[in-house]
């Protein structure tokens, strides 16, 4: 039979529609996740299954067996596990790009206010830790400080982070333009540290920054620099024009 009889499938709109859409839900979906300890999680998942399949393929019964059966039930923990980003997805799932730019103002303001806490902070060499919120929730880290509903300003944070402040070892957790945690307790990375000047502060915004998309800032008490901690990363030295202009485009 000719090739140009052969019955090839001639795709519709519909399909070709369906398929962007598919993808689009994908690549949102891994930037969402990218960052976090739940990217990590995922990979695992993707080589369980492939070497269930291969298993599959080479009739390794056993093996078949046991994969069968963390599959079966491995979906129920992993409600459990992922309980946050699905609530937090969930919640974001009717949410445009388009929405976001009535945030533009408010993101300035913030950015503002928290620019010119860092620059007092840093000029009186008072160390501090900020993180700032972004689609993972950190509900779960406000429960080792204490609650706050104030807005962010300069002055505020400037008198949490005073030495004289029962909340000023902790953290402060920043939603929006609300302060909305302070005195908090973040997670310790677990990485190997290559300098060994940094100190609690430092390893805490690492280690959160591992766990979420959030974006620590932190002031060091013995240099007076301000680091910012994302994605895992730490970068040093900062000034104060550059963390405005990040945390302009937070959110975007």
């Amino acid at each position: 039979m000719p090739l140009e009889q052969l019955p090839l499938p001639v795709p519709h709109w519909r399909d070709l529609l369906e398929i962007l859409l598919v993808a689009y839900v994908i690549y949102r979906l891994l930037r969402f996740l990218a960052g976090t300890r739940a990217l990590q999680i995922l990979f695992g998942l993707l080589v369980l299954a492939v070497t269930y399949l291969a298993a599959l393929l080479l009739k390794l019964s056993m093996i078949t067996y046991l994969l069968g059966v963390v599959f079966t039930y491995g979906a129920f923990a992993a409600l459990i596990v992922f309980q946050p980003e699905l609530r937090q997805a969930l919640a974001r799932l009717g949410q445009s790009p388009v929405f976001r730019m009535f945030g533009a103002t408010e993101r300035l303001v913030v950015a503002e206010e928290i620019a010119e806490a860092l620059e007092r902070l840093s000029r009186s060499a008072t160390g501090a830790i900020i993180a700032i919120e972004r689609d993972i929730r950190l509900d779960d880290y406000l429960q080792s400080g204490t609650r706050m509903r104030a807005t962010v300003s300069a002055d505020l944070l400037a008198t949490i982070f005073s030495p004289h402040s029962p909340l000023h070892d902790g953290a402060v957790l920043v939603r929006g333009d609300q302060i909305v945690g302070a005195g908090c307790i973040l997670p310790l990375t677990q990485s190997p540290v290559s300098d060994r000047t940094l100190g609690t502060r430092h390893r805490a915004a690492v280690g959160l920054s591992e766990e979420t998309d959030a974006m620590v800032l932190v002031v060091s008490e013995e240099t007076a620099t301000i680091s910012l901690a994302q994605r895992g990363m730490l970068e040093r030295g900062l000034s104060t024009s550059s963390v405005r202009g990040l945390l302009v485009g937070v959110g975007e």
